[in-house]
Order: C-alpha cells, then structure tokens, then sequence
C-alpha cells in the first residue's frame, strides 16, 4: 500500500460556505475524493460574515483561540473555529480563520457589495491568511506533508515558508504546490504593501516579488511554490509561451515550466448527472436520452417560445465579461437569430452586456431569452434542455461547463484555448469521432461558422448527431481520475529535492 499522504489544503472560497466561481467547488470536490482514497485533508478557508456558523455546527477550538500576529507595525489577533465538509461520505475537517475586521465583518469575499470595487485592505487580509497558516501548523503540531494552497490569495504561503520560517525545525518537511486557477488575477497591491508583509527586504525589487513596480501575490507565489500546476494541461503550456494569457508573468513562468503540471479539473457527479439531477423535470440517460425532449420543452417554455423538438436550443451559462467571449455573441447573436434556432443565456457581469441582452431578449422574444442573475437551478435546466452549449471564450484555464454539457449531451461549441483543448474534440464526420464542435479565431464569424456545422448536422443528420452526443456522455470527468493525478503530482513533489 502507497504511503497516506497528510494535505493542508489552503483556499479563499469554499463551497457550499461561499461562493464566487469554480475555485469554491474545486476546494469542496478535491478534499473529498482524496479522503475517500484514503488520504488525510485539512481544509483552511476564511470565515468571512456571509457563513452561517450555527447551521454548519462551527465551533471554538480553545487552544486555537486569540493567536497574535503583526501586518506591518499592526497587532493582529485571530483565532481558528472548525467545522467539516457536509459530506455524506467521508469526514474532511475544516479550519475557519476567524477574525472580526478582515472577514466576519464581510458579507463579500473580494469586493464591496455596493461599489463593486475591491476592498482596500484585501493585501491585509490575505497576508493574514498566509500567516495563519503557519501559526495554525504550530498550534496543532499536525505537521502535513504538502500545502496545497490556490491563486493568488495564498501567493505568500510559500514565500513565507522559504524566508520567515526558513528555520523553523518543524517546517523543515513541508513542500508547496501553488494552483493557478486563473493567472490575470495576480493580487497587486501598492509596492508598499511590501512593508507589511515582513518578508526580507532583498525582495523588494523586480527581481523579488515587485512587478512593474507593484507588489505582486501570483508572483510571490510562482517564485517559491516547490512546484506549481494550473486546471488544465493546455493552459499550463499557453501561459507559459502566451505573454497576454501570462499577464506580464511569463518570464518567471518560463523558469519555472520544468516544475509545472497541468490536471484537468473534475466534476461532481452527485451534483451534476442526469439520471440523479433532482433539479430538472425529467431524469434521463443515455439509454433513455429521448426523454431529454421533456428538459427542453419545459426551457422553452418557461421563456415563452414556442417548442419545436426540430429547431436547435442553444445554451449559454457564463458570467458576463468579454474574456469569456461575450463580445463574440454580442456580434454575432444578430446574425444567429436569422436561422431556425432559439438561444437562452443564463449571467451577471458587466452592465453593458446586462443592457444589451435585455433589449436583444425584449426585440427578439421568440428567438432569444436571458436570465440576469445566478440561478442554480436554472443552470441545470439549461444543461439538460439544450441541443448544444456556447462557450466562445478568450482564454479558459479549465472550463466547467463544457463538461457539465458533454455529461448531459448537450453538445458544446468551443473556442480551442485552456481546458476546452483538453476536454473537447472536434467532431469528425469522415471518422465519425469528436464530443462537439470548435473553432480556432477568436472572432464572431469563426463562431458562427462552426455554429452553423452544430445546425446543420442537428437537423439533417440524426445519426451522426446522436454519435457525438454518445461520445460526450460516455466520457470520465469525475474526480477520482483527477485526483489520482493530483496524488501523482504530491508524490513528484515531495520526492524533489532542492
């Protein structure tokens, strides 16, 4: 038998706790399956206002409680609740950080609630959950093999195990994996942010962990993680050889790409599986896929356009901003809506892009409808009362639901970029072979060109149609295969030396 491995996994959303994209189900869906293979997880997140503590039974632990620390000249006091996953089968424990000013007193994990823009202190925030981190290991004495922390809220973790506690007898064992979730999130901060952190002075220099004269957590975080890996292998090779997808980073990038991974996220099937989904008016398989027809009339339906088991429903979950190539649909929907197809798009975004679906929607009621909000729901609805799925984005680390999609047979149509490489291919007609549909330029005609393929194989080629939606549906996205890659990974990096 493989040695157990002992994970303190770091995060700064966690679902079902809070929520604000695919990070929050990663740091819930990972834990779990690594658990279930018979490793030991620990889970570090933030306790910030909008958790519900009675309902998730989190309680004081008394040798964690009232733990002091300095942000700059500033007295820091923490303490640390716990509570576990709300999992039916297995139990992983979480360590809340609590603290009043940084977390409690927020409803919101990032940014203010009314102005949308980010809170000013996030640098003090996430310095002190990087600290915490290391003040929590000795209080436990529970000495992990690996941290495993992600993005860029978790950059100083493994700054501040290869500086501040260089020395430290008990750390001496400790490796870092740094997952890069999204790499144009980099946590910059005023260069005087520097002087809080109490890391040593040499490092406050472009050579360190300043870039373009700003502090820079991803930087701090890809300079010292012992190894780093992103959510899929194609974004793993583009961020490296892409100086935009890079965002500036690619140069320390480039000296790191020997010690980088890619694993393609996975998916929970407990949540997301048709023949269990309680969230849809018919559950259906494969073997019983026409019953799909039931999940899009009911769609249709509910947006007041007429069902036509023969006109294409094309599906669009996606938060609204144009690295998810909202702007391709912009230009492109007018076009779209001229053939005998209806489109339904689920998002919240960018205020522009919210005016111009509404009046698109109000213009074009047969042809188009939209939800502007988050509605899980609604979500699942669209999954599995789709013929296709839309996903045009700029760049995409992984991508979640184009899987979902595939699992759901609702064929996606795909920019090639990130995780949409790694987890759909271009259906052939010659050798019958493909899950869906892709187009390589990033632009409006491109799009409407491979849409076009989707339509027109919909509706004049059941066969062929019914082969891609087989190849989709029959694909493993769950996360054992994932997480026997990420035990792969932890046992390359503990056996790097230095």
């Amino acid at each position: 038998m493989s040695k157990k491995l002992k994970i303190l996994y770091v995060t700064s959303e966690l679902f079902p706790f809070v929520k604000t994209g695919g990070l929050a189900d990663v740091s819930a869906s990972l834990p779990q399956v690594l658990t279930e293979l018979d490793h030991e997880v620990r889970i570090v997140v933030p306790k910030y206002g909008a958790i519900d503590a009675r309902r998730y039974k989190i309680h004081d632990v008394v040798r964690l409680k009232d733990i002091n620390i300095k942000i700059g000249e500033k007295d820091v006091q923490f303490s640390v609740k716990s509570s576990f996953l709300p999992s039916p089968k297995v139990r992983v424990q979480i360590y809340f950080l609590d603290n009043q000013e940084y977390f409690g007193s927020r409803k919101s994990l990032y940014t203010h609630p009314m102005t949308g823009k980010d809170y000013e202190d996030n640098d003090e925030r996430f310095i002190l959950l990087a600290r915490a981190v290391y003040e929590l290991v000795l209080k436990l004495g529970w000495i992990p093999d690996i941290i495993h922390c992600n993005d860029w809220q978790c950059g100083l973790i493994p700054a501040y195990l290869k500086t501040l506690y260089a020395d430290e007898p008990q750390f001496k064992s400790f490796k870092v994996l740094f997952t890069i979730h999204n790499l144009l999130y980099q946590g910059e901060f005023p260069a005087s942010t520097f002087d809080k952190t109490g890391l040593p002075a040499k490092l406050k220099s472009e050579s360190g962990v300043l870039h373009n004269g700003k502090f820079n957590f991803m930087k701090a975080g890809l300079m010292y993680a012992d190894y780093l890996n992103t959510v899929s292998e194609a974004y793993a090779k583009e961020i490296v050889q892409d100086k935009q997808l890079s965002g500036g980073l690619n140069k320390v990038l480039e000296k790191r790409k020997n010690t980088m991974f890619g694993v393609v996220n996975g998916i929970d099937y407990s949540i997301w599986n048709p023949e269990k989904d309680t969230f849809i008016p018919e559950k259906y398989s494969l073997k019983t896929f026409q019953d799909k027809q039931h999940n899009k009339k009911v769609l249709v339906e509910r947006f007041g356009m007429k069902y036509n088991p023969e006109t294409p429903v094309i599906g669009i979950i996606s938060r609204l901003y144009e690295s998810k190539g909202i702007d391709l649909i912009l230009e492109g929907l007018p076009k779209l809506i001229k053939n005998d197809v209806q489109v339904v798009l689920l998002g919240t975004g960018e205020k522009k892009f919210h005016q111009f679906f509404e009046k698109f929607g109000f213009k074009h009621p047969d042809k188009f409808a939209c939800y502007l909000g988050f509605n899980d729901e609604l979500a699942h609805l669209i999954e599995a009362g789709a013929d296709m799925y839309l996903m045009p984005s700029q760049y995409e680390p992984c991508g979640l639901n184009q899987m979902y999609s595939l699992v759901y047979g609702t064929v996606p149509i795909v920019r090639e970029t990130g995780g949409l490489i790694d987890t759909v291919q271009r259906f052939s007609e010659k050798d019958e072979d493909g899950n869906g549909f892709v187009f390589k330029q990033y632009d409006s005609d491109a799009m409407l060109k491979e849409i076009d393929r989707a339509m027109k194989l919909f509706t004049t080629n059941k066969k062929a149609w019914m082969k891609i939606v087989k190849n989709g549906m029959k694909t493993d996205f769950s996360w054992y295969a994932s997480a026997k890659k990420y035990i792969d990974v932890y046992k390359t990096v503990l056996n790097h030396q230095k």
